[in-house]
């Protein structure tokens, strides 16, 4: 079972920024297109951004140009920089294997809240 370990959430004004990392076990990072989800009260999980093997990006429309999604395969980390945020960015963050359907199992997440 795969073990996600995420961290850096907190609470920041609108227009500030976080980094977001996420540590999982094995070497899954390297081997696998990575995503961060997020999800907030009341709504389903949903993508943020994703990151393949060969490092190319994606990004969900609402969250392009504000985030960076990046990994580092030799520390099997997956990274989130989110800046300019807004009090809709306001979810527990996830980070997981990129997977349709959604992964089963999933770490604590991270909270991130944006006060207006």
């Amino acid at each position: 079972q795969v073990q996600l370990v995420e961290s850096g959430g907190g609470l920041v004004q609108a227009g500030g920024s976080l980094r977001l990392s996420c540590t999982a076990s094995g070497s899954i990072v390297s081997v696998n297109a990575m995503a961060w989800y997020r999800q907030a009260p009341g709504k389903q999980r949903e993508l943020v951004a994703v990151i393949n093997t060969a490092g190319s990006t994606n990004y969900a429309a609402s969250m392009k140009g504000r985030f960076t999604i990046s990994r580092d395969n030799a520390k099997n980390t997956v990274s989130l920089q989110m800046n300019s945020l807004k009090p809709e960015d306001t979810a527990v963050y996830y980070c997981n294997i990129f997977s349709i359907p959604l992964p089963k199992y999933w770490g604590q997440g991270t909270q991130v809240t944006v006060s207006s």
